[in-house]
């Protein structure tokens, strides 16, 4: 019969605990999410908890997408299919600012006379253009 001993105990100063014993966060190992890498460790992973820095990311960092020369030439005929390219005479027009592209690079093969308007790009990206007679468009222009 515990409720017999609860109910005796209530009343009393300490309520069974001594004189001193069981009052601070030393008691329990400290307060809060106190220890939850070392001695409560079991107790935190089985509630669930976390801890150290997770889920920000500071509001300056911003990353560039980029395209290489070579898929513009392969997907051109795909892009002007799509809408989002266009033929002005006998090039290829497109607009990669308008597709949410920031930088084109240099990389792969152009077989394809293109006209691209861009922010940034590469000097081996312009090289490849302008060797085939392209050009380069930038939005300062």
């Amino acid at each position: 019969m515990p409720k017999k001993k609860i109910k005796k105990i209530r009343g009393s100063r300490t309520c069974g605990g001594g004189a001193k014993r069981h009052r601070g966060g030393g008691s329990r190992g400290g307060r809060g999410n106190a220890g939850i890498c070392k001695h409560h460790y079991i107790k935190a992973l089985l509630e669930g908890r976390e801890k150290g820095k997770r889920g920000f990311t500071p509001p300056y960092r911003y990353e560039k997408t980029a395209v290489n020369v070579g898929e513009l030439d392969e997907f051109a005929e795909r892009l002007i299919a799509e809408g989002k390219a266009e033929r002005r005479g006998d090039a290829i027009f497109i607009d990669l600012t308008r597709l949410g592209v920031d930088k084109l690079l240099g990389g792969g093969s152009v077989r394809k006379k293109l006209v691209v308007s861009v922010s940034e790009f590469s000097e081996r990206a312009k090289a490849k253009i302008e060797e085939l007679g392209g050009e380069l468009v930038t939005e300062h222009e």
